[in-house]
């Protein structure tokens, strides 16, 4: 959170507002840093101008957030604990405990969509984290993508072991899973976002990817087709497997 980010002469100073509580305050400059952040990314934003137009001295900024270590967690926090923020863990738990493997996956599924289309303003602050190779993303990785990634592969693990799923790793089925629901939410919010190309409803598309998760898209396997899916493509495959 450096001056020495970028040097813009073209925000003008904003009326000073009011005067906020503590509280009150780092949460007006939070909501207008991810605004910011968002529309401009991290490189293209300065202190100076967050306090501009949060409309209030740059020093103000400083003595609520004495690092940008310290205003990215907050942002990371902020989002954490708003309405639209979710534990997968709480979010799916009586499923989990049902061993309802289509809930599992079709509740996360849906929750990840509605968030991202109430939200589009994080969503794109992350995009710029990412692409900047920012700290927040990694922050955003630890804190927020890496459990997911433990809890889903342990639940698959788990359902391995008593025969209800195939033995395929369980990141990979987990990466699968969240890839088809991110991509989908990208080219809604990005690339397509007039929905021409797929315009379905966030509970069809849940619903949907869902069972492709689940039951693939072959409509019926002939005994060779069986046959030649566990065969290793390769001698090199087959060395892998071996290991």
């Amino acid at each position: 959170m450096s001056k020495e980010i970028t040097d813009s002469n073209f925000i003008t100073a904003g009326p000073i507002s009011a005067r906020m509580a503590g509280e009150e305050r780092r949460m007006q400059i939070v909501q207008v840093a991810v605004r910011l952040f968002s529309q401009r990314g991290f490189s293209g934003t300065t202190t100076r101008e967050i306090a501009q137009a949060a409309g209030i001295s740059e020093a103000m900024v400083f003595r609520h957030f004495a690092t940008k270590q310290e205003l990215y967690s907050a942002i990371l926090d902020h989002k954490a604990c708003s309405n639209s923020a979710f534990d997968p863990r709480v979010l799916v738990a009586d499923a989990v405990e049902r061993k309802d493997d289509r809930a599992v996956f079709e509740q996360l599924a849906l929750h990840i969509l509605e968030h991202h289309e109430s939200d589009t303003e994080f969503h794109r602050l992350l995009l710029h984290a990412a692409l900047e190779g920012h700290e927040l993303a990694a922050m955003f990785w630890e804190r927020n993508v890496r459990p997911a990634y433990e809890f889903l592969g342990g639940y698959v693990r788990s359902r391995q072991r008593e025969g209800a799923m195939a033995d395929v790793d369980p990141i990979v089925v987990v990466r699968v899973f969240i890839g088809m629901v991110i991509h989908h939410s990208l080219n809604n919010t990005l690339w397509d976002r007039k929905r021409s190309l797929l315009n379905i409803s966030n509970e069809d598309a849940a619903s949907q990817f869902t069972s492709v998760l689940l039951h693939g898209i072959l409509s019926d396997i002939s005994p060779a087709q069986s046959t030649n899916r566990h065969q290793p493509a390769s001698p090199k495959a087959a060395n892998r497997a071996k290991k």
